[in-house]
């Protein structure tokens, strides 16, 4: 299991359509195309023999790497030093800014000796398909090394990738390719993968200037695209980086961002909640249109709410839920869950699952999410259009006779549906934002109806939803709609923290205090949060998990709008100790702090930044306060 490097132990990379995941070790072992959900390319970090793998660094195995990027920017730098002396690995993909999705995406490696000289070698092993589809090599030793370059073919029927070599010489070794070239200071060399449809042309021959510009561009877009930005507050460079990820993250074609860039990664090692996070969660797209609209970026937070706007389009008229949980990034709502068994997991974490069939739960949360993302600003509000704001009075319609059911609940759990008290919070969401919508902007509305449901829904959840034992709100009613209610403990839930953020209770409430307090003493370790007690709330599944990244952030926002600054302040800077080497966070932190989890999590880098926007805004008031006294 020593083969495997830490999840955090990762750059990410990407063109806006895929993305590859980069080991400080200068190893690519996770690179999908043509899309985020589609089949992989390499994926050694979930089987070390036969996923796949792309690797360049020194030979020397005395040889030590630090990883950076580019500031703000795309761009990754591995840095090796040996005794013989220092050399860059630079790894990028050029975005893909047209609307049209496209089967070519190239990842450019490149090479550079900055002292000294290095020997370096280099190893190319695609497993096509999740390492099920086998592939000829058709190999162009022509070059010799020599001169500009040499080529490389590999044909599978799932894909086809082009190998362009540039100042390296490469060797057949099978149906791989590896090569040997020692570098002096100041010489360069590089490769260019072009992955693409099985029969596709072959990409135009590159030079190594043309590789070379693509770089410079890169880092000339992100670098543009982050000056855009409104942000001017204290964590400048923390937040840059999470925004940058969850561009990464997000499929330009369509504008719907993916949870995470990988698939089957353990919450656990050696456990079983190994889920695939490539796709769009209603959820976590609704909520990064706050963190998108609080650092200025309104074309993209629009984009997807136009996406969003779209798949209730697509269930107009029919039988069954106006929406399901997550969709494929264009829109597909076809998600089969299945088992690749022939892949041991990262660290033997198995099962490796491809697919997701929480998408077929019920999680009645999503509406009130969707209808958060719609409030938030009033450009995004009349871009839905009047026929869009049908759509969604339909929608709040149905609500109306469908919310008070019980449900699998926001983390997905898999041991039966309950009446989640998270689930009763984001339909009242609903309500309280669609009749605000419609009375801001005089939209035809069941504004009566709406009102009543959320009304009733805010007397239930103070009713049954809290422990009077507790002094809290708690993660679902009890079990038995004849019990005493209000009188069990209950279990806590740190789902609750949105609770101030959406409005049901001011930050400073009496009965939100002391739910937060109760969550102090329950959930909260070292300022890191857990989701819940497993052993308290079964989720029908083996094992326990390490405490969620995307909580730890949400208590940082609670405790700055309940007034904790000082709390606040300081649970966000140890949170962002347990960030990677370059900025990114995996989905949880275990208990020796180790990350866990699908990598990078778009979740957490959200959450930071709603952080990070709410505990500036506190720490500014709380400052003319002082200075008016």
């Amino acid at each position: 299991m020593d083969t495997y490097p830490l999840i955090a132990d990762h750059g990410l990379v990407g063109d806006l359509q895929t993305a590859a995941l980069v080991s400080s070790a200068g190893v690519v072992d996770w690179f999908v195309s043509p899309r985020f959900d589609s089949p992989s390319v390499f994926a050694a970090l979930l089987d070390h023999d036969r996923g796949g793998y792309f690797s360049l660094a020194p030979a020397n195995p005395e040889a030590t790497s630090k990883q950076l990027y580019y500031p703000d920017s795309g761009f990754l730098i591995t840095r090796f030093t040996s005794p013989e002396g220092v050399c860059e690995v630079v790894d990028w993909m050029t975005p893909i800014t047209s609307e049209t999705p496209t089967d070519r995406h190239t990842l450019y490696r490149g090479i550079r000796v900055v002292r000294g000289s290095a020997r370096m070698t280099m190893q190319c092993r695609p497993r096509f398909d999740y390492a099920r589809a086998d592939h000829d090599l058709q190999f162009d030793a022509s070059g010799s090394g020599a001169g500009d370059g040499q080529d490389a073919t590999f044909h599978s029927p799932a894909a086809t990738a082009y190998l362009r070599a540039r100042n390296f010489p490469l060797t057949r070794d099978g149906q791989d390719v590896c090569g040997e070239a020692t570098l002096q200071a100041g010489q360069m060399a590089g490769f260019a993968l072009t992955v693409t449809a099985p029969g596709s042309p072959a990409p135009a021959p590159t030079t190594a200037e043309e590789i070379t510009e693509s770089g410079w561009q890169t880092i000339d877009f992100w670098q543009k695209w982050v000056r855009s930005s409104t942000y001017r507050g204290r964590w400048p460079s923390t937040v840059n980086r999470s925004a940058i990820t969850l561009k990464l993250m997000t499929y330009h074609p369509t504008g719907a961002p993916v949870a995470a860039a990988t698939m089957g990664l353990p919450e656990q090692i050696g456990g079983e909640r190994n889920w695939d996070y490539r796709y769009t969660w209603v959820r976590d797209g609704s909520l990064s249109v706050r963190a998108l609209l609080d650092l200025g970026f309104v074309d993209e937070a629009s984009k997807f709410v136009h996406w969003l706007v779209d798949r209730l389009h697509d269930r107009e008229g029919k039988d069954g839920e106006p929406l399901q949980t997550m969709y494929r990034v264009d829109g597909d709502p076809t998600l089969t869950e299945e088992v690749l068994d022939h892949l041991e997991g990262y660290r033997g974490s198995a099962p490796v699952r491809i697919g997701n069939a929480a998408a077929e739960q019920l999680q009645l949360d999503i509406y009130g999410e969707a209808l958060y993302a719609l409030s938030e600003g009033s450009d995004l509000q009349r871009s839905t259009g009047y026929t869009g704001w049908k759509t969604l009075a339909h929608t709040l319609d149905w609500l109306a006779v469908s919310w008070n059911r019980p449900d699998e609940g926001v983390w997905e759990t898999r041991g039966g549906r309950r009446d989640f008290t998270f689930s009763r919070l984001m339909t009242w969401v609903a309500f309280d934002r669609g009749i605000t919508l419609a009375t801001d902007y005089s939209r035809p509305a069941n504004l009566e109806r709406w009102a009543h449901e959320r009304d009733v829904i805010l007397d239930q959840i103070m009713t049954r939803g809290w422990s009077a034992k507790q002094q809290a709100l708690v993660q679902h009613y009890p079990d038995d709609a004849d019990h005493d209610e209000g009188t069990e403990a209950g279990v806590l839930d740190a789902s609750l923290l949105f609770t101030p953020r959406m409005g049901l209770l001011a930050p400073r409430d009496p009965a939100w205090l002391s739910t937060l307090d109760a969550m102090d003493h329950t959930l909260v370790s070292d300022s890191l949060v857990h989701r819940y007690d497993p052993a308290a709330a079964p989720d029908g599944l083996r094992g326990s998990e390490g405490t969620f990244s995307l909580c730890s952030f949400l208590y940082v926002d609670a405790l700055a709008q309940a007034g904790r600054l000082r709390e606040a302040r300081y649970a966000f800077e140890k949170m962002l100790t347990y960030a990677n080497h370059v900025g990114l966070f995996a989905e949880e932190i275990g208990p020796t702090g180790e990350q866990l989890g699908n990598f990078p999590q778009a979740f957490t880098h959200l959450a930071l930044i709603m952080a990070a926007t709410a505990l500036d805004r506190a720490l500014d008031e709380a400052a003319k306060e002082e200075w008016a006294v």
